[in-house]
């Protein structure tokens, strides 16, 4: 919305139908600012609904920015290719988390758990796979584990939990599916949060923290996105075997590295294929609209935010024009004046 309005644009946002009472909220927010700045009230408009509804928007619109699935976002580019809408697509991740031997372990097992938590884990740039170095990894492993055993869930609203709902009551299950598909490889489940007082009615909707060790590549949970408050923890042994099982993925949004030596986190962040990084911090570029956000791979393609992402609602337009000079004229150079100009088709036979 920020790169579409600042670049002179009028925006509607279609939120997911799962997520319609905190739209609206956010409306009354928008509103607030643009009366604030003097703006036209009905310079962005929210709108709730159903798939038909982003259907008959993609069709209505000069531009789509879409934030979700890869699935959906292949629909989208489908239906805008009818009238040929230029679309950024920002479609999910599965963002590596990697800390070297040389940390701060105490400061960095904190961030960890905030990067896997983060609204219930339902963050598309949160941390999903943790990569930690085998001389660290058993204190880093029961250093998390308390900090998770510790978290309840329960509806935030009551103010008396850590952590809140999961936004869709079917989305519980997949990530249980996750983490059975985890333990039938051989993981086991080091720790797990608890449940608040939730009654039998809204437990489907709430999915305790979990932490998985002795996980591998050749399980869901490290392969699939799982959009929830998952931690699964896999051992490393040097800098190259990290950089290679971080690029091991069909997502390319971000990742963080963490490591005492900072050029070292540098160089070994140059080599993930990923559209953002962190150095010894998380996710902090999201908050900084100058620079631009985006992913690689299924995770999309474009960027908002930063000079791209006010680039991308643009219509850009190369104007050349001719200079006035007293006594100059631009003129067609008189060997090539009134030339006869040919046009010759070549017949290409491909043998």
């Amino acid at each position: 919305m920020l790169a579409a309005v600042f670049s002179g644009n009028a925006a509607v946002i279609k939120v997911s139908e799962h997520a319609s009472w905190s739209g609206c909220f956010y409306s009354r927010i928008i509103q607030a600012a643009l009366l604030a700045v003097g703006a036209p009230d009905n310079l962005v408009h929210i709108v709730t609904g159903f798939a038909e509804t982003g259907q008959a928007l993609v069709s209505s619109v000069d531009k789509i920015i879409f934030v979700g699935s890869p699935g959906v976002g292949r629909m989208i580019m489908q239906k805008a290719s009818e009238t040929l809408i230029p679309v950024t697509l920002e479609l999910g991740g599965k963002d590596a988390f990697i800390v070297c031997e040389d940390v701060d372990l105490p400061n960095v097992v904190q961030v960890a758990v905030r990067a896997a938590l983060q609204s219930s884990g339902q963050n598309c740039a949160g941390a999903e796979r943790f990569y930690v170095h085998k001389d660290i990894y058993p204190t880093f492993v029961s250093r998390v584990v308390k900090i998770i055993k510790s978290i309840s869930v329960g509806p935030p609203l009551s103010g008396r939990y850590d952590m809140g709902a999961i936004c869709m009551i079917e989305h519980s299950e997949r990530l249980q599916n996750l983490v059975n598909d985890a333990l039938d490889k051989g993981a086991e489940i080091a720790g797990r949060g608890s449940f608040g007082n939730l009654g039998e009615d809204a437990v489907d909707q709430f999915f305790p923290p979990t932490v998985l060790v002795n996980v591998d590549h050749t399980m869901k949970i490290m392969q699939e996105e799982a959009f929830g408050p998952i931690l699964p923890i896999m051992k490393f042994s040097s800098d190259e075997e990290v950089i290679q099982l971080a690029n091991d993925s069909k997502y390319g949004l971000g990742c963080a590295v963490f490591s005492g030596d900072q050029k070292r986190a540098i160089k070994i962040a140059s080599q993930l294929h990923c559209g953002v990084a962190a150095i010894n911090d998380f996710a902090s570029s999201y908050m900084c609209q100058s620079l631009p956000f985006g992913g690689v791979k299924d995770s999309g393609f474009g960027r908002f935010a930063g000079v791209e992402g006010l680039r991308a609602c643009c219509l850009v337009k190369a104007v050349v024009e001719d200079r006035w000079w007293p006594y100059v004229k631009t003129m067609i150079p008189k060997p090539i004046q009134n030339v006869n100009v040919e046009c010759v088709c070549w017949d290409i036979h491909l043998a």
